[in-house]
């Protein structure tokens, strides 16, 4: 049967990034868009000088940058350009508004979105939030009082959201790890690991996290003590420590990256995952269904990681340990996790339970649904 053809092609804005965490799932939803409306016309708007004015563009999408920029925590006269830059940024965003024309406007999270968003709701067009974390930030406890629609990822966001905007939805992952399962054997062989001895797969985001790399280095001995293999990515700026102390203490067990491509082979290949607590970190290692200990970093507006990581704990989903207590900790936790086969199953279907393998679907469903609405008024 032909499907059904539309009048003309929906127009839709993306608003959002900063991180991965923020610009992957943006992606995701972008693809899942098109792939149900293919005429539908997507334009991206990021912050100038942040990482998704690159990966957009790689991802085949345009994308406007908008001169806004966050707080700094530390004292520093750069915070005096905050109100000029809002100022700024909301200006070009009414331009952009005014010439994309778009029937809807979706905020994703980071520093673009406050503007492009409020720009939109003040002009009348229709927008949309998809929250990733289990506790929202002010900008979107803010523009929720706007939004049609608000694509969550935890149960439980009705004490910060309208209950009828609400669609729990999850957040979108990669594709690639939505079919990982039977890769293990592979994954192995290209790590170059032995089947026969347990996997630790350790991440700290793309830029990695100083206080999972420095706890690890301490664990090298006790690990490669108990046979544990250790597939670590370290971001670019430890890469070379974490290589010499691998080449000293566990040359044979020890596989240092400073950033994994390929990670569903990482997660494929693991027994236990040991990372911070972002939302596309959990949202991934809830597809992946893999042990964790989750260390959330302290550095993040508001404490959302830690948040993100206590509702997977809650649930006996994950080990929580503070950063604070992670260098004492994490090889403890690590060894005692890895010998508990029992406990790491109970997990495993925790997770599982967690999953929400369908969510750039779903969210694109809402998102095609408010602009086919504002399309026939």
């Amino acid at each position: 049967m032909p499907a059904a053809s539309h009048a003309s092609p929906l127009r839709v804005i993306i608003s959002g990034g900063g991180t991965g965490g923020h610009i992957f799932p943006a992606i995701a939803i972008a693809r899942a868009i098109q792939a149900m409306r293919p005429d539908t016309q997507i334009l991206f708007v990021g912050a100038e000088g942040r990482m998704e004015m690159e990966k957009v563009p790689a991802a085949g999408y345009r994308i406007e940058g908008l001169p806004i920029m966050g707080i700094q925590r530390r004292l520093t006269w750069k915070n005096l350009l905050v109100p000029f830059r809002v100022w700024q940024s909301l200006r070009k965003a009414r331009r952009i508004l005014a010439e994309f024309k778009p029937d809807l406007a979706i905020g994703v999270g980071g520093y673009a979105s406050g503007p492009l968003l409020k720009a939109a709701s003040s002009m009348g067009v229709v927008t949309m939030l998809q929250e990733q974390n289990s506790y929202p930030g002010i900008t979107n406890r803010l523009l929720a009082r706007k939004a049609a629609k608000i694509c969550v990822a935890y149960e439980g966001l009705d004490r910060y959201f309208d209950k009828n905007k609400i669609v729990l939805t999850g957040n979108p992952v990669r594709p690639e790890l939505a079919a990982f399962t039977d890769k293990r054997s592979a994954a192995l062989r290209f790590f170059h690991l032995s089947e026969k001895l347990p996997v630790v797969l350790v991440i700290g985001g793309s830029l990695g996290a100083r206080t999972i790399n420095q706890s690890i280095q301490a664990s090298l001995g006790a690990l490669s003590k108990k046979n544990c293999q250790v597939i670590w990515q370290t971001g670019r700026s430890f890469a070379s420590a974490a290589r010499s102390s691998a080449d000293a203490i566990a040359p044979e067990h020890v596989r240092v990256f400073d950033f994994i491509r390929e990670m569903d082979l990482a997660y494929a290949a693991a027994d236990v995952v040991v990372s911070r607590a972002g939302a596309m970190s959990i949202s991934e290692l809830c597809m992946a269904a893999r042990p964790c200990i989750l260390v959330p970093s302290p550095n993040v507006a508001e404490d959302h990681q830690t948040k993100n990581a206590r509702s997977l704990a809650d649930r006996g989903a994950a080990v929580l340990v503070t950063d604070d207590t992670a260098r004492a900790s994490r090889g403890k936790e690590i060894l005692s996790l890895v010998a508990d086969a029992e406990r790491r199953q109970s997990m495993t279907a925790a997770l599982t339970a967690m999953a929400r393998p369908d969510a750039a679907k779903e969210i694109a469903a809402v998102a095609i649904a408010l602009a086919t609405a504002e399309k026939t008024l």
